[in-house]
């Protein structure tokens, strides 16, 4: 593979990446967030504070973790504590600055859905992992960025079920609900990066290289909105394909 051909996955990774600042507290969960946060840490940001939802805070894991409650994430860190801790005392609290969040299906508002697949939840097409920790982490952390591949499935204008809050049917039933968290700022997928508009709404303000606004319409199951000042994002560079392919994941469990 060329050093500036890249996957998906990591075009993906790396815009998130960017996304994060020097200094932010961020809620990390394994997998693709954890190697946003962690190219961060290494490249723009290296006073990046990692904190696991099992009770793990600033984290240094020596290794990929395989889950939450991995060992590695053990060692070095500034302190462990419970679970109820992390929650009560740290996100609660507006001590954490970004959320990092998943799942099957996200609306027109960042609505999210990792519950079920169908409209009756007593007998879905698909029953999913469900909320663990994201219901809170949506509601109390400062920012939330989302990761996933720009799909229609993915991308229906009503979630089938609403597992954590973007900003519901709009900015006001957001305040209206008292969520003090900022709600959702971006959504990044391998075609490029939306945005909430003064209503909530997501509305696409960047495309990848290459990428067309026609896939991104084709792939969205409401009327996108373009930005005005639509941008295209800056290709992933050597340094950042190398820290995630021979440092981070140097097996490719996340960058296939």
């Amino acid at each position: 593979m060329s050093p500036l051909a890249y996957s998906s996955s990591e075009l993906m990774i790396v815009n998130a990446s960017r996304l994060l600042r020097d200094g932010d507290v961020v809620f990390v969960g394994v997998g693709q967030p954890n190697l946003a946060c962690n190219l961060a840490k290494r490249t723009h940001a290296p006073n990046l504070v990692m904190i696991y939802e099992a009770g793990v805070i600033g984290a240094e894991p020596a290794r990929l973790p395989l889950s939450i409650g991995d060992p590695t994430l053990i060692s070095g860190a500034l302190a462990v504590c419970s679970m109820y801790d992390i929650f009560s005392f740290y996100l609660q609290r507006g001590c954490v600055d970004v959320g990092f969040m998943g799942g099957a299906q996200i609306d027109r508002f960042g609505n999210i859905n990792a519950t079920v697949i169908g409209a009756d939840y007593s007998k879905p097409k698909v029953r999913l992992p469900g909320s663990g920790g994201s219901q809170e982490i949506a509601a109390w952390a400062n920012r939330c960025y989302i990761m996933t591949p720009h799909q229609k499935r993915r991308f229906p204008e009503k979630v089938d079920f609403l597992t954590s809050a973007g900003y519901l049917s709009g900015r006001a039933e957001r305040e209206a609900a008292a969520l003090r968290g900022g709600g959702v700022q971006a959504v990044v997928t391998d075609l490029g990066i939306m945005e909430p508009d003064h209503s909530g709404e997501l509305v696409l303000t960047a495309l990848h290289p290459q990428k067309t606004v026609e896939e991104a319409r084709e792939n969205t199951g409401w009327p996108l909105k373009i930005s005005d000042d639509l941008k295209e994002t800056t290709p992933a560079s050597e340094q950042e394909l190398a820290i995630l392919r021979l440092e981070l994941d140097p097996d490719g469990l996340y960058l296939k």
